[in-house]
């Protein structure tokens, strides 16, 4: 007769993992107790109690001094909170497999979705993934069941769904449960969460029961993975048998047949794998070819369950060890790779790529190439944890030392702000910056730097691969060159886009490149304002072109109103003497009022012009804010001023009186605060009118400034308010003499000139 054992019989990682870390803190001399059984197999649970482990039900029952193990289970994060509070020493020995499916549930539930789990609803490690669900849930334990649950509640079907399983949940019915769903919902996430030993173990268990006349199950009766393997092979072989121990095995399992196959679940123990192949050999008590063949089994078991056994059968692979891995399963969280001899290894997201962004769907292929690094060896399932990312961080920190040696520019992205400054990851290696070094000046928010990608250079390399960097350098570097090229080919009239950097009372400096310039107030707006923020604002992108340099004091003086948005370009294209428009009347003054013709163009209408009878007060006729209809009487464009009319629209009512001629004023912006002494008006008139608009009161004589202040001495000049030339008649070129007042007053015949005197006493 000859008897088959699995490969993959024994303990799996998880399993391995749990059960270690109880000898270990014996081994410490410490005192243990486990939540619930660490494993669900009565023989090793009897043993550990004889070295004075307990078994208690909750973080409550833990005595001082004791440290309670999670068994690899796992348990609801209710457990973990309870302990802290009853201020238990807690040694998580969840298995790995099994805390992926806490983060994937709590995770999706807390974004909204309703999870649904396959499994035992009743089992321990399907109520340790209830205990990390936020919000709605359902269990279910077939193919049949879900789909139950789905006609009992449509709405479940349109749903948003995250799909995991119990990690030794039978593969054939997820398979079902996977495919029924998929045809029902819209929105769903599925994530394979059986573990990679249960499947492999499932699989090669349904291989041995299609091949052999009997099959022996071994493994605790109360272990879902023992029985799931009892399921599987029973549907093949009718003659399968489940045992705890050698002492369960019965000759009369073996009658009339040949062949045996083996298999073992994940909590049960090698030694007693050992003694049922023992007990069978001595049952059956074959002959010399078939006890060789026995033995031979035997042998060989021993062997693998042997962890030098386990790495000679691994070709010598440690960890830290470089190997590259094919690609042969990829799903959102994780890599399943096959690292040649006999070897699965799995790299999860996280230990794929330093980037939380990283689409393993969209970057990874069946039959891709891997560069990995082993970081732990499965010594019961031939499986190993490996990284992508370590590997990449290894082979990168060669790159990062010989940027350092170079002064080599790195680009990475800006992946966190921590306390201090912040990290940037390039070639797989993270590297701070310090808040210093983070920006080109240290009132910049490192805020505005997390997710941007940036250039920095490494400045010191420490302990532990720790690596320095600096952005600033490279910033400053950038910006001296950027200086140099840009006073190399500058010249008056270069267009450039640039950013606002500053605001002051008499201009905005504006970054064009490495280089500020500055838009003086007056250049901003073709309007009167009073202060450049009406226009700009700090951090505005905005065109500009260079009205004047000085190379010696590299100072640029840069425009920003544009040519074809002066309002006298746009009224001398639209309107003519003797057009009839319409106008809003804007101020009063003793000697008329003026009105706006359009946005920066105001006209004068003259006392004399108001009506068609004598008018003793302006504001007896007209009150700011109305809308009259006057015509263009006058076009000054070289002094810019307008002169308008209403009596020229209306019908005559006496005798026309001479007069002198109408000495008007057209402005660009507050037009009422430039007004030249008209013919009626003493030589005092333009004070009053000055009087007459506060704003030019209010706006005071600006001093000369630098090139990148104000082009020149005269740019001031040209551009001071009308009213301000009234009162500083010495500095104002445009406006009109006292002398040519004072002669046109004398050559007037009327009256008004002296009422307007009497007025003003």
């Amino acid at each position: 007769m000859k008897i088959t054992l699995a490969k993959t019989a024994g303990f799996c990682f998880g399993v391995n993992r749990a059960v270690k870390t109880v000898y270990d803190l014996l081994n410490e001399g410490k005192k243990v107790c486990t939540l619930g059984p660490i494993i669900h197999n009565p023989q090793l649970v009897k043993e550990l109690s004889d070295r004075g482990v307990r078994i208690v039900e909750s973080p409550d029952e833990v005595d001082k001094g004791e440290v309670l193990v999670i068994r690899s289970h796992g348990v609801g994060a209710d457990v973990f909170r309870a302990a802290e509070a009853a201020g238990v020493e807690i040694c998580d020995a969840t298995c790995p497999f099994v805390s992926k499916i806490h983060r994937i549930v709590s995770e999706n539930s807390a974004a909204g979705d309703t999870v649904l789990i396959a499994g035992d609803p009743l089992h321990q490690e399907v109520r340790g993934i209830i205990g990390h669900i936020s919000g709605e849930f359902f269990v279910f334990s077939s193919e049949e069941e879900l789909r139950k649950l789905v006609e009992n509640d449509p709405k479940i079907a349109k749903k948003s769904l995250t799909m995991v399983s119990q990690t030794t949940f039978n593969a054939e019915k997820w398979k079902k449960s996977q495919f029924f769903l998929k045809k029902v919902c819209t929105n769903l996430k599925i994530f394979d969460t059986i573990c990679g030993a249960t499947a492999d173990r499932q699989s090669e268990a349904r291989s041995l029961a299609a091949g052999n006349d009997a099959m022996i199950v071994v493994g605790g009766r109360h272990s879902s993975n023992t029985q799931k393997l009892f399921e599987v092979c029973a549907e093949l072989c009718g003659n399968t048998y489940a045992v705890e121990t050698a002492a369960e095995i019965k000759p009369e399992f073996f009658v009339g047949v040949s062949n045996v196959g083996v298999v073992a679940g994940a909590s049960t123990p090698a030694g007693i794998i050992k003694e049922v192949i023992k007990t069978m050999s001595e049952i059956l008590q074959p002959g010399d070819e078939q006890l060789e063949e026995t033995e031979v089994v035997q042998k060989s078991f021993e062997e693998m369950t042997d962890e030098e056994a386990f790495e000679a059968s691994l070709s010598s692979l440690t960890g830290d060890q470089k190997v590259v891995g094919t690609v042969i399963a990829v799903n959102p969280s994780e890599i399943t790779v096959d690292i040649g001899r006999g070897v699965t290894g799995y790299v999860s997201k996280d230990e794929y790529s330093s980037d939380d962004s990283a689409d393993l769907l969209s970057e990874v292929k069946v039959d891709d190439k891997l560069n990995l690094i082993i970081m732990k060896i499965n010594d019961q399932e031939g499986t190993a944890m490996l990284s992508k990312r370590r590997y990449d961080a290894i082979a990168g920190w060669d790159n990062i030392v010989s940027a350092k040696e170079s002064g080599e520019i790195l680009h990475g992205t800006v992946s966190d702000v921590v306390r201090g400054g912040v990290t940037v990851y390039s070639n797989n290696v993270r590297i701070f910056i310090p808040a210093s070094q983070a920006t080109a000046s240290r009132d910049d928010s490192l805020e505005d730097l997390k997710g941007k990608e940036v250039d920095f250079r490494i400045i010191e390399i420490g302990r532990g691969h720790r690596a320095i960097g600096s952005i600033r350098s490279v910033l400053r570097d950038t910006r001296r060159e950027a200086r140099e090229k840009i006073w190399n080919e500058i010249a008056v009239g270069d267009r450039f886009t640039g950013v606002v950097k500053s605001i002051t009372g008499y201009g905005a400096f504006v970054d064009i490149g490495g280089v500020d310039g500055m838009v003086h107030i007056s250049e901003l707006s073709w309007m009167r304002i009073k202060h450049p923020s009406e226009v700009v604002s700090v951090g505005d992108t905005i065109e500009v072109y260079v009205k004047a340099l000085d190379t010696e004091k590299k100072k640029i003086s840069l425009g920003y109103k544009k040519a074809e948005d002066n309002p006298w370009t746009i009224f001398q294209s639209k309107y003519s003497v003797d057009d009839v428009v319409t106008v809003t009347i804007v101020s009063i003054t003793a000697y008329g009022a003026f009105a706006r013709i359009i946005p920066g163009v105001d006209g004068l209408i003259h006392i004399s012009q108001i009506a068609n009878h004598r008018v003793a007060k302006p504001q007896d006729e007209l009150k700011v804010g109305q809308e009259v209809d006057v015509k263009i009487t006058a076009i000054d464009l070289e002094k810019k001023r307008v002169s308008l009319s209403i009596r020229a629209l209306l019908p005559s009512e006496e005798p026309e009186v001479k007069e002198g001629p109408d000495e008007v004023v057209a402005t660009t912006g507050e037009a009422s605060e430039e007004a030249e002494a008209p013919a009626e008006a003493p030589v005092e008139a333009p004070v009053e009118a000055t009087e007459a608009a506060p704003a030019a009161e209010e706006a005071p004589v600006e001093e000369a400034a630098p090139v990148e202040e104000a082009p020149a001495e005269e740019t001031a000049a040209e551009e001071a308010a009308p009213a301000e030339e009234v009162v500083e008649e010495a500095a104002a070129e445009e406006a009109a003499p006292a002398e040519e007042v004072v002669e046109e007053a004398a050559a007037e015949e009327a009256a008004p000139a002296e009422e307007a005197a009497e007025e003003k006493e």
